[in-house]
Formats: C-alpha cells, sequence, structure tokens
C-alpha cells in the first residue's frame, strides 16, 4: 500500500529546447564583428538543434554506453575494431555536417578560422569526447596538404559532410577521420625518448613506405581510418600517415590492447597499441617529425582553448538557470547578493574565455602577420594552460551552485566536472604549456614586443595593467633558470593582460571593468565570489544568460 507522504516542489526544471547561439548575447555580437558575420544563419541554426532535448539526449547515452573493444571476431580472427552506441554516430555525423572537421580547408575565405571556432564552441556545450577525432581530423588536413600526392588520395574524403562509421578499406569508404599516436610508456610529453622504430620497404625518405614497429601509450581515436604517428628513424623521430587497412586491403597490423579506463571523456576511446610492421607513409621530412607535429599542435590546443570556453559556457548557464528556479531562505537564489556575487564572477570569466578564444580564432586568419603570429604561436599555449586550468574550478564552482543536486550522475554537473581536466592535460599539460610559451617567445621576440606593445595601447588608462606588462618585460631579462621557475606566474600574467585587453576593447564598460578590477585585485581570484562592490551583478548576469 502506498500514499502521499509530501508534495515534491521547488526542484529545477531541465534546461532544454533553447537556442545555444542565440541566447549567447556575447558570442553573437562577436560573430557580427567579426569576419564570420556571413556564418550568422548557419550558428542560429546550429544552436537550435544543439538545445533540443533529443540532442542533449545523444550526449547523455553517448558517456553511458562507453566504447566496448572487439580484438577478435567469433572464428578467433583478430579484428581489433571499437563499438559504440549509436548516439555516438549521431554526434559526429553533425559535426561533419557543421564542418568542425574541415571548414577553413575546404571553403578558405574570410573569417573561416571565426566560423568554425563557433560552432565548435557551440558543439562543446552539448558533448566533448566526439570532438576529439574532428580536432585531430581538421588540424592533420594542412600537414597532410604538403605532401600532394598523399593528399590527392585523400582530399575527398577529408572534405566530405558525410560521417562513415564502417570499418573499410579507405577506396571503399565515403569519408575519413585521423588519429595521432605520439606517447610512449617511458616518455609521455617527452617524445624524443620514443622508442617505436620505422624502417623503409624500399627507398627512404618522404612520401616513401616504412614499416613500423612499437607501441604507442595513448592512441587517440584507434577507430579512425588512419593516424598520425611518431616512430624513429636512423635520423631521428619522423611523423608518418598510418592508415588501418593498407593499400592492398589487408589489415593494417595496429594492434589494440586495450581501451584506458578514463576519469572522463569516456563516450572517446583512447587505447594502448602496438605495432608490428605495420605499413606507414612518411609525412614531412626525415627525422623532423616533432617540428611537423608542432606545426599539428597550433591547432588541435587551440581547439583544447575553445572546449574550455564551451565546457565552461555551458557550466554557466546552467548554474545560473538553476539559481534563477531554485528558492531558498524565501528568495530564489540568484536574487540572494552572495550568490549573485558568485554568478556574476563566473560570468566574467566565461566571457574573458570566449573573446580569447575567438581572438586566436582571428590570428588564424592572418598567417603572415608578426602582430598575428604572436597571437597564435606564443598566446595560444598561454591560453590552454589558463583557460583549461580555469575549466576545473569553474565547473566545480557551478556543480556548488547546484548543491547536492549537482553531485548525482543523472544530473548534467557531474559529466561536465569529470569533462574539465581532459583539457588542460592533452596535447601538453600546464607545465608544457608554459615552458613552450618562453620558447617561442625566445624564438619571436619581435612578434612578442609587438604584442606587449599593442596590448599597452589598450591598457594605457589602467595603471595595474601597464605594470602588469612592464613586469612582462622585466621577467624577460631573467636568467634562464629563474624564467623556468616563475613560468606559471609569467605566462598567468600574460593571459589576464591579453584578456583584460579584449574585455576592454569589445564588452560594455562596466562589465569590461569589473572584470579587469577583479582581476588586478589580490583578495580576487583565490575563489570566485570574491568581487568587490559596487557590482552590477544583475546587468552580468542578464546579458550572460538573458531571462
Amino acid at each position: 500500500m502506498q500514499w502521499t507522504t509530501h508534495e515534491v516542489s521547488n526542484q529545477v526544471p531541465d534546461l532544454h529546447d533553447y537556442n545555444l547561439y542565440s541566447s549567447d548575447t556575447v558570442l553573437q555580437a562577436a560573430i557580427q564583428d567579426s569576419a564570420a558575420s556571413w556564418y550568422a544563419p548557419e550558428l542560429k541554426h546550429l544552436g537550435a538543434e544543439l538545445g533540443s532535448q533529443e540532442t542533449l539526449q545523444l550526449g547523455q547515452l553517448a558517456n553511458q554506453h562507453v566504447p566496448e573493444l572487439q580484438t577478435h571476431d567469433r572464428f578467433g580472427n583478430r579484428i581489433d575494431r571499437v563499438d559504440f552506441h549509436p548516439s555516438w554516430h549521431r554526434l559526429l555525423g553533425m559535426q561533419r555536417h557543421a564542418q568542425l572537421h574541415a571548414l577553413p580547408w575546404a571553403q578558405p575565405r574570410a573569417g573561416a578560422h571565426i566560423a568554425r571556432t563557433a560552432a565548435y564552441y557551440l558543439q562543446a556545450q552539448v558533448e566533448s569526447g566526439s570532438l576529439c577525432p574532428v580536432t585531430m581530423t581538421y588540424a592533420a588536413i594542412p600537414l597532410l596538404q604538403q605532401e600532394p600526392a598523399l593528399f590527392a588520395t585523400l582530399q575527398e574524403k577529408l572534405f566530405s559532410l558525410q560521417h562513415d562509421e564502417r570499418d573499410l578499406p579507405l577506396a571503399e569508404k565515403n569519408s575519413m577521420l585521423i588519429g595521432m599516436g605520439m606517447t610512449e610508456k617511458q616518455g609521455g610529453s617527452d617524445v624524443r625518448s620514443n622508442t617505436t622504430v620505422a624502417r623503409p620497404l624500399e627507398t627512404a625518405g618522404r612520401g616513401r613506405a616504412y614499416a613500423i614497429t612499437g607501441h604507442k601509450w595513448f592512441f587517440s581515436a584507434p577507430m579512425c581510418d588512419a593516424h598520425l604517428v611518431l616512430a624513429r628513424t636512423e635520423a631521428g623521430p619522423s611523423c608518418f600517415f598510418v592508415p588501418r587497412w593498407r593499400p592492398d586491403g589487408s589489415k593494417n597490423t595496429i594492434l589494440i590492447q586495450r581501451l584506458k579506463d578514463k576519469l572522463g571523456n569516456r563516450s572517446n576511446s583512447s587505447s594502448e597499441v602496438e605495432f608490428q610492421d605495420a605499413y606507414g607513409v612518411m609525412v614531412g621530412e626525415d627525422g623532423r617529425g616533432i617540428p611537423t607535429i608542432i606545426e599539428m599542435a597550433n591547432h588541435t590546443r587551440l581547439d583544447c582553448v575553445i572546449g574550455s570556453a564551451g565546457l565552461m559556457r555551458n557550466a554557466l548557464v546552467q548554474a545560473i538557470h538553476h539559481a534563477r528556479h531554485r528558492h531558498a531562505f524565501g528568495l530564489p537564489l540568484a536574487e540572494q547578493a552572495l550568490m549573485q556575487n558568485v554568478l556574476a564572477d563566473l560570468a566574467l570569466e566565461s566571457e574573458a574565455a570566449t573573446r580569447l578564444m575567438l581572438r586566436l580564432a582571428q590570428a588564424a586568419e592572418a598567417i603572415d602577420d608578426p602582430l598575428e603570429r604572436a597571437w597564435r604561436r606564443i598566446v595560444t599555449p598561454a591560453a590552454k594552460f589558463w583557460v583549461c586550468k580555469r575549466a576545473l574550478e569553474f565547473s566545480g564552482e557551478c556543480m556548488e551552485v547546484w548543491g547536492g543536486n549537482g553531485y548525482i550522475e543523472n544530473a548534467p554537473m557531474a559529466r561536465m566536472y569529470r569533462e574539465a581536466p581532459v583539457n588542460s592535460i592533452w596535447e601538453g599539460s600546464g607545465n608544457v604549456m608554459c615552458l613552450d610559451v618562453l620558447r617561442a617567445i625566445a624564438k619571436e621576440s619581435d612578434a612578442f614586443k609587438l604584442l606587449l606593445d599593442s596590448l599597452l595601447d589598450i591598457a594605457l588608462e589602467h595603471k595595474g595593467l601597464r605594470e602588469l606588462i612592464a613586469e612582462l618585460r622585466t621577467d624577460l631579462a631573467l636568467p634562464a633558470a629563474q624564467q623556468e621557475m616563475q613560468a606559471r606566474r609569467f605566462t598567468q600574467r600574460l593571459v589576464l593582460v591579453a584578456q583584460s585587453c579584449l574585455m576592454l576593447q569589445s564588452a560594455p564598460p562596466a562589465i569590461a571593468e569589473a572584470f579587469v578590477n577583479s582581476r588586478l585585485d589580490a583578495e580576487c581570484g583565490r575563489v570566485f565570489g570574491a568581487l568587490a562592490t559596487p557590482l552590477p551583478a544583475q546587468d552580468i548576469l542578464q546579458r550572460a544568460w538573458p531571462a
């Protein structure tokens, strides 16, 4: 026998059936003012599709039903196949149709990089794992374009708008995805310690076929149709295009040992593999594999920034939505002063991350401009360090807005929280990024001076920002060992100056001032919600998520 013990009330309705683009004031204004304004109608359509209950459910399903490795078929034949839930393939199909894998390369025009960045940012608010093979494919295309003979055989499938989930030789497929295999057990980020070897099948050199033997400890997305792999030749570490199937139609000898049991990013398969004379084609110069891969890294690292900014935006929207619907102590949470301080601080952080991401995308539009090169080569790793790290604390704070309701797996916050660390680790962890910033400055010293001069022009009215810029100049005169020890401090300053200047350029004055003043305040930044008063909290929240 059952009877009613209480009335269910004060529970927050699920957030769905909203337009991710139309509800994002900052993104809309930035796109309209950019060279990508032509893409706004597509972003509006995509935003509605991604915000639908059906699409949001796909993201949840893809993480509930994780990939499964099938090493052998029922007859005992080695197949090395990873099976995915249908939701995974539907998400990849949507990303493919939106050209997240190739837009600037397939349709080069002004604003193409910005347009693709905005679309990726929207997709990152729905599901992150399925973005991994898309990012790697996107980053691989300009590298493969430098190999005309090889690229000619791949171009149609790389630029295709279809997603082809079948595990078949490339000649039989409608499209393809490309993954990466760089790190090994003994080295991690220190890829110069790799032991995997490649020997020429006939003639050695660029564009030639090799047999590859060794292993990879993290082999991203093993069901991609090909991977870019680092292996050692007599000349040193070199880069190879390694397909899942050999040109003769036989399965390449890439043996999947197991899938990684990851904290987050669970919809995506990461694996450990061994190569047994696997077929590969050298890409780039013999012995120059690491510089070849670094060119890819500029694209993959920007996607880490975009993905983390998208994650922050999603967490922020969920937090504000919850606070507007949940009552405590007689008022909605969103009308309580301290909660407004927390939410406003989060909103400022999210906007600054979004503006930085779009500025880096803009830098990709002007390859030969030295100032833009400074943004691309120096600020990108700095942004990856800072924005990806901020996403961890940010998502935890948004979960705390939900209280205990945020700490359960059938609510949206837990998946975001588990997802947050991956971008900070993948493609170079924090220390690697900060050291790369110093290396890039050493190689691009004139461009860095241009960057600081341009930031100073924007920051002239702000004494604190001027002082930070002066400190950045002074730090470069420190001994090398001291520079390395303080690399994180230097990188943090650089990003905060860049974000502050971007906010001063584009945000409403009161909101820009709130960001700059808070980020220069020694008492702020340790935790979210320590903004000083007076604070235009309601204006900030209305701008972040229009009621």
